[in-house]
This record gives structure tokens, sequence and C-alpha cells, in this order.
């Protein structure tokens, strides 16, 4: 059987190098000049993603093949006939090919294709994929060294993708041929797995400190390896992940980067993922101080059982989430207002979830009492939830502030307010229905054991929290709508805004958001062939304009989409655009 399947895998690999040679053919002899009657646009695309499969199917063989060599407790083939063979097809077949055709690229590489998307985003997505596999098997070799496992194949991994990733920096940095799009891309994902396995490997070292401090004060005797093991080894992927980070985010100046996918970045990653883990560790933390003061049913250990992962998840994610919550103040206002709303959203969720278990539990104590129900614990982890969601979403929506007409148009808030209006009235909706039932199966159930009042006190309790926030926003939305018709503005008109401008677009891009709301696109203005250069001596031109001027520009504007042209000496110009 070993040598069929042999046979059928050097058979596959035959044909597969048959059409792969066609290819390269192909495209050694299509033209490659910008003005080719030919689809460039698609060669691009079909061959980048060739080249991209074919790098990786030769890096699995030849980490394969290394991991054998390097593994002497047994023999190269080491009773794996098919898995040798698999190797040995990778490497021998789909590399030889993956060379070729990237040689006839490379040589090929003119400016159209430099400027090519296909290009760059063959070289950020291969990049990524080489550095954090290389990465992930670095760590896990010597994460696995600590408990005195050698896994040379994990290392074999970890040199050969370290090789292609190296390969392709190199092209990504080439002074005549790297990619002119796409460029931040591989910096910024390297970050956020920099920044993830660094996060999670530091929660886990520290859950494991406080554990054993624990387990030290109630004198637990614990069964299995030693505390220290676990620790070191989050320890190695702690450290390693920081030094991706800081590499990544510093030295590849992927904190400079702007655009769409750095600012989803630092919103999901560094604000929505780091506050939700904060948020649920510190809830988690005051539920077991609550148990531990007020409810002592249970054994001590079994208490403060999550209290070590809580603890240590809370103060990651609060140093994560202040660290990125600092870098706001460089971002654009839609970008700083996203976050606000994120966090908004966040604490909103946890106070109502809490509303909603404290009427849960307060109705238990009216009910009949079940065996086996604990509704103090359940008052205690409302009480959690309320006391930690209740003031971040004060600090984050900020009730108390009064909200002008302008303010009143941005579009994040007014989609905020709809979507929370909305998605609490859906869920209001199906807890009436979920209620509804209950009471008809009680109706027409006569052996059923539990009240009426037991069996609809938790969609009851989450009735009121979801009717509760659904009333508040909507209430919230008409006030909006009602200081927008004061001032004389039905609703926002501008919806999004095209800025061009040869100067640097911060100021007047973040001045654009704030009087109109809008989603600003920055196109930059390139200069003239024959425009000479500006002398230091001479004054710029290139001055952003005033606010009182973008007022004017501004105030008679009606439509949704508009293109705003900054020239000599800050003046503005602006074009209604049809939709």
């Amino acid at each position: 059987m070993s040598v069929v399947v042999l046979l059928v895998l050097v058979l596959v690999a035959v044909l597969l190098g048959l059409g792969m040679t066609g290819i390269v053919i192909a495209v050694r002899r299509s033209p490659g000049q910008p003005g080719s009657t030919s689809t460039p646009t698609a060669r691009r695309v079909v061959v980048y993603i060739l080249l991209f499969a074919l790098v990786v199917i030769a890096a699995i063989g030849l980490s394969g093949l290394l991991g054998r060599a390097l593994d002497t407790s047994i023999n190269l083939a080491g009773g794996d006939v098919t898995g040798l063979a698999r190797s040995l097809a990778f490497t021998l077949i789909a590399g030889p090919f993956a060379v070729l055709l990237w040689w006839v690229l490379w040589r090929r590489m003119a400016s159209a294709e430099r400027a090519s998307i296909a290009w760059g985003l063959y070289l950020a997505g291969l990049q990524t994929v080489a550095f954090v596999t290389a990465a992930s098997a670095l760590l896990g070799t010597l994460s696995a060294l600590v408990r005195g496992d050698w896994q040379p194949r994990t290392l074999a991994v970890a040199l050969v993708w370290t090789l292609v990733w190296a390969w392709h920096r190199w092209m990504s940095r080439h002074l005549s041929k790297s990619p002119t799009q796409l460029t931040s891309v591989a910096p910024i994902l390297g970050s956020i797995f920099g920044l993830l396995i660094g996060a999670v490997g530091a929660v886990t070292a520290l859950a494991s400190l406080i554990n054993a401090a624990v387990d030290a004060l109630l004198s637990l005797i614990v069964i299995g390896a030693p505390w220290w093991r676990l620790a070191l080894q989050a320890v190695v992927w702690f450290l390693g992940g920081t030094l991706i980070w800081r590499w990544q985010w510093m030295r590849e100046r992927a904190q400079l980067v702007r655009g769409v996918l750095a600012d989803l970045a630092l919103v999901i990653l560094g604000i929505a993922a780091a506050a939700a883990a904060s948020l649920v560790g510190t809830g988690t933390v005051l539920f077991v101080l609550f148990r531990l003061a007020f409810a002592r049913e249970h054994p001590l250990d079994d208490i403060l059982d999550p209290f070590g992962t809580a603890l240590a998840t809370a103060l990651i994610g609060a140093l994560v989430w202040a660290y990125h919550h600092g870098l706001l103040r460089q971002r654009a206002l839609p970008t700083r207002l996203a976050a606000t709303l994120v966090v908004s959203g966040f604490g909103l969720v946890a106070a109502a979830t809490g509303v909603g278990i404290i009427v849960n539990s307060l109705l238990s104590g009216l009910a009949p009492v079940v065996v086996g129900s604990d509704t103090r614990s359940l008052l205690l982890g409302g009480l959690s939830a309320a006391l930690v969601g209740g003031p971040v979403w004060w600090a984050a929506w900020k009730p108390l502030r009064p909200v002008g007409p302008v303010s009143a148009q941005v579009t994040g808030r007014r989609v905020y307010l709809i979507l929370i209006f909305g998605i609490s009235a859906i869920v209001a909706i199906i807890t009436l229905l979920v209620i509804g039932y209950r009471i008809f199966e009680f109706a027409l159930d006569d052996l059923s054991r539990q009240s009426l009042l037991d069996l609809v006190r938790a969609p009851l309790g989450l009735l009121v929290a979801t009717g509760l926030a659904a009333g508040y926003h909507f209430s919230v939305w008409r006030r909006d709508r009602a200081a927008l018709a004061e001032a004389g503005l039905p609703g926002r008109a501008i919806h999004r805004v095209i800025l061009v401008t040869a100067g640097d677009p911060t100021a007047t891009r973040d001045l654009i958001a704030e009087l109109t709301g809008a989603a600003v696109t920055v196109w930059q203005r390139a200069a003239s062939p024959d425009e000479a250069a500006p002398s230091d001596a001479a004054p710029s031109d290139d001055l952003p304009p005033s606010a009182e001027r973008l007022g004017l520009a501004f105030a008679e504007v009606t439509v949704a989409r508009v293109l705003v042209v900054v020239g000599v000496g800050g003046s503005v110009d602006v074009i209604p655009l049809q939709n």
C-alpha cells in the first residue's frame, strides 16, 4: 500500500509539474508592457496566487524533510513512507517551479508590476504567513524545551519559514523592485500577532503566579506538574510576543501608519478586545470577592478557582487598553468616536446584563425555593456586572453632557443609537415571546412542579434590562432630532467628503469631520512636472484653511457627497457630487 501511495504521489507531482511548465512558459512569453492588449490584472492575480501556493507547498515539504533529518531518534523514513513521499514531492516538484516562476516574474518586474495591488498583496500575505508560522514554531520549540521536550520537527518548521520570511522581506525592501502599494500591511499584521501572543502569555504567566500564591495561602497540595513550569512556558510566549510587537510597532514603524486597516486594528484589538477582557476580568474578581464576603456556602478553593485568571486578565487588558487609548489622541475624529462608542457599548452590555440578573435574583426570592438553587450567588453576579459596566458606560457615553447640533449630526452617534435601540427592541420582543410561551406552558401543563414566577423570572429580568436600554436610547435619538430641528438642520446632509490637498491633511480632515460629521477620504495631490521646488526661505502656500472659511464653504451644501479642494493660501472649493 505504501508503494502504491508513493507511485500515485509521484504521478500527481509529474502532472503538476507539466502544468506548471506550461504556465511558466505562458508567463514568460506574455507581453508585460503597460500598453499590452492582454489582461495584465487577471494575469497578475493568477500568477501570484500560483506562486503563493507553490512557495507554501515547497516550504511544507522542505520543513518535513529537514525535520526528519534533525530527528535522530528515527531513521529517514521512520515507518512513514507516505509522509516522506509527500515531503519529497512537495520539495522536488513545487520547489523548482516556485523558483523558476519567481525568477521569471522578478526579471520582468517593472514600474507597472511594482504598482500593482497583486504584487503588494502577495508579498504582504506571504510575509505575514511566513512570519507567524516561523515565530509560532520557534516559540513552541523554546516552550517545549522548558518542560524538557525536544521537538526537532517544530524547529525545522521555524527554520524553513524563517528563510521564506527573510526572502520575501528582502523583496519588499528592494530599491527598484519593491511594491509601491500595501507596504504597511505586513508590519500592522505582525504587530497584531505579537500583541496577541504577548498578552495571552502575560495573562497565563501572571495567573499561574497568582494561583500558586493562593494555593500556598490555603496550604493546598497541587498534584501534577510544578506551577513554575507553566509560568515559565508562558513567560517564553510573553517575551517573544513582546519582542515581536515592539519590533513591528516601533522598528518597522507600524505605529505611524494611518488608514482603514490601522484604525481597525487600533479600535478592534487595542480598544474593544482589551476593554472586553478588562471588564470581564474585573467583574469576575468582584464576584469572587463578593462570594468570599457574603456567600461562603461553597468550599474556599472552589470560590477562589477563577480568581487568578480573572485578575491577570483584568490587569493585562487594562494595560493594553490604557496604552492604545493614549494613541487615540493622534488619530482622526471618526476613529476616536468609534473607540468611544465601542467602549460605551461594552459598558452598556455589562450593565444591562447585571440589571437583568439582579431582577432575576430578586424575583427568585418571591418564588418557592428550588433544591440546588443559589440565588445569593446569582444576585452577587448581577451586582458585579452592574458595578463594572455602569461606571464604564457613564464615563464613555457621558449622559449628562449636552449634545449640540453638530455632534447630533455625526453618523457614528446616530448609527450607534439606532443599533442599540434596534437590538434591544428585538431582544425584548423575543423575551416577550419566551414569557408568553412559559405562561401557556404553565397553564396547560398540570404536572409542572415549578411556580409561574420561577418559570418567567429569567426572561422577565432580561426584558426589564433591554426595555430600559431601548427606552433610553430611543429618547436620546428623539432628543437629537429635536436639537437638529431647533437649529434648522433637519438631518445631516453630507455623508462623505473627498478631500484633495497638497499639504498635511490632518488638521483640515479633523475640522471637516467636526463641522459635517461626515466620513472624510483624503486624496493627496501630486506636484506638476513643471512645478518648481519650493525654497526654504519662501513662505509656504500650503496653509490649512481656517474653521471659519470651512464653515462658510459648507453653509449652503445640501448634497450627500462633496469634493473639497484645498488650494493655495488655504482657499477652499466645495464641489457637490451626484450619488
